[in-house]
């Protein structure tokens, strides 16, 4: 059985490096993001995979635009009409109102599009495929309140919450897989952050207000194969059963310039399995820094430049100059020598806002906690300092709202 295995789509995402194409209309690092996915589809066809799975996140938010849901429905339509099932998981960013609401890839259970499976639960489906029925175990995004009441956890600490939660998904995952048929394949398809995994641009996309959990937790003996998403950077966490993040499909921003972005292919046969990462020719990120604090700033960025790939790719360079130089700094020879650039930003960096000093305490390796550390700063600003009650007393609520603090500030 062949599966094509892709993740983090997050179509519509990534448009502020992007203009308008006058002759499409559309943005055009949103063409970037259709063209990777086209790409994808593209490989399933020509390879004729019995399989599609993805990982979840298919747009950056759960009410996408009519223009984006268009765009993904017309490719992945694309599979229906080649009668390839496809699997898709429902991630944090699919999900409206917490994962309470429902989420924006149920449309195709509404539809009832053949061949169209949405995990939208912790379940097994059973998949007809042209190579037989494979069993596919779905493990959406979940928040605590999809496992836990607040009840079951009135006085506990974080920590006791989350190994709670981790205790009850443990039994539920066992339950599905007591009832697999050991006759036919199955895999698993989960939307999470696993422990041991590297993170990458999902610290700055609310990865914080899930929870992670321990590869062992998913690399079960029933499964040929564990298919995660969430985790933009291409990963492979475990051998057998391979456990793997497939990565995001493009670049979303400079915290991916030196990811490479790609999907999965699998097979699974006699019993084992074999996986290999297929590249995608992502839009190039280019960070350029250049320190012009002595000497002709101008002739040090452009000999930078000359030694910088360029064309086709979004580039930004940062430069340190002195206070005294930006006034009479005469850029236009720069910004002719970005016009193969796909985009470009210069941004100065003026020196002595850089040595600006940190607060005492909130430097590098500091202890404070955040409540320490928000007074502080509130100390610090003398328009703020009669807020400073109020403001701190918000920031006690926060900490304490487990739906609106990220999770590693609250282990804090």
């Amino acid at each position: 059985m062949r599966i094509l295995h892709l993740a983090d789509i997050h179509l519509g995402g990534g448009l502020a490096h992007g203009r308008l194409n006058p002759l499409t209309g559309y943005n055009t690092r949103f063409e970037d993001f259709v063209q990777a996915l086209e790409r994808c589809i593209d490989h399933a066809l020509s390879e004729a995979v019995d399989l599609v799975l993805f990982g979840g996140d298919a747009f950056p938010t759960a009410t996408p635009e009519p223009m984006v849901q268009e765009a993904f429905a017309r490719q992945f339509m694309r599979l229906a009409q080649a009668q390839i099932p496809v699997v898709f998981l429902v991630g944090n960013h699919d999900q409206y109102n917490r994962g309470g609401g429902g989420a924006s890839l149920n449309i195709y259970t509404t539809l009832q599009v053949p061949g169209f499976v949405v995990g939208s639960t912790l379940t097994t489906h059973r998949v007809t495929t042209p190579a037989g029925v494979v069993q596919v175990v779905t493990l959406p995004w979940l928040h605590r309140s999809s496992f836990l009441t607040k009840e079951a956890t009135r006085g506990l600490t974080l920590a006791e919450v989350d190994q709670l939660l981790l205790d009850r998904l443990r039994v539920a995952l066992e339950a599905e897989a007591r009832q697999l048929d050991p006759t036919l394949p199955a895999v698993l398809v989960a939307h999470v952050m696993v422990e041991t995994a590297t993170w990458g641009v999902e610290r700055n996309l609310a990865v914080g207000r899930g929870f992670t959990v321990p590869v062992d937790l998913l690399a079960r003996s029933e499964f040929a194969y564990v298919a995660l998403g969430h985790v933009h950077r291409h990963q492979i966490l475990h051998q057998d059963p391979p456990v793997v993040y497939p990565g995001s499909i493009e670049r979303v921003d400079f915290s991916e310039e030196k990811e490479d972005k790609g999907f999965m292919q699998v097979e699974i046969k006699d019993g084992q399995t074999q996986c290999q990462f297929i590249p995608l020719p992502a839009r190039a990120f280019r960070t350029i820094r250049v320190d012009c604090t002595t000497g002709d700033p101008v002739a040090r960025i452009l000999h930078q430049l000359s030694r910088t790939p360029v064309d086709g790719a979004v580039v930004r360079v940062l430069y340190q100059v002195q206070a005294q130089q930006t006034e009479r700094l005469d850029l236009s020879a720069v910004h002719q020598a970005l016009v193969p650039a796909f985009s470009y930003q210069l941004i100065p960096q003026v020196a002595s806002q850089l040595a600006q000093p940190r607060l005492p305490g909130l430097g590098e390796g500091s202890t404070s906690d955040p409540l320490q550390a928000l007074g502080q700063y509130l100390d610090s600003q003398d328009h703020l300092k009669t807020l400073k009650a109020d403001l701190i007393t918000c920031a006690q609520g926060l900490l304490h709202d487990e739906d609106l603090v990220p999770a590693q500030l609250r282990l804090l």
